[in-house]
């Protein structure tokens, strides 16, 4: 599967399954930059990143985060 920078919900499932314990909200920008840009698949220009798209990518990482954690309770 090829992965780019609008595929929001696509990459915030696989960061949530490759980083099931880390709270979205204590990762950089910088960071999650690297986590994405390094997912297998993934073929959005690095370069094409900015903050607004990366806190989308957060954002929804973070929904999926919550949902997780409220499903193991």
């Amino acid at each position: 599967m090829n992965l780019s920078w609008t595929d929001t919900e696509d990459i915030a499932l696989h960061l949530l399954e490759t980083h099931p314990n880390v709270d979205p909200l204590t990762v950089r920008f910088t960071q999650l930059h690297s986590w994405v840009t390094e997912i297998p698949g993934f073929t959005g220009d690095p370069q094409k990143s900015n903050e607004k798209i990366l806190e989308a990518i957060q954002m929804k990482w973070l929904e999926e985060y919550r949902d997780s954690k409220e499903d193991q309770e």
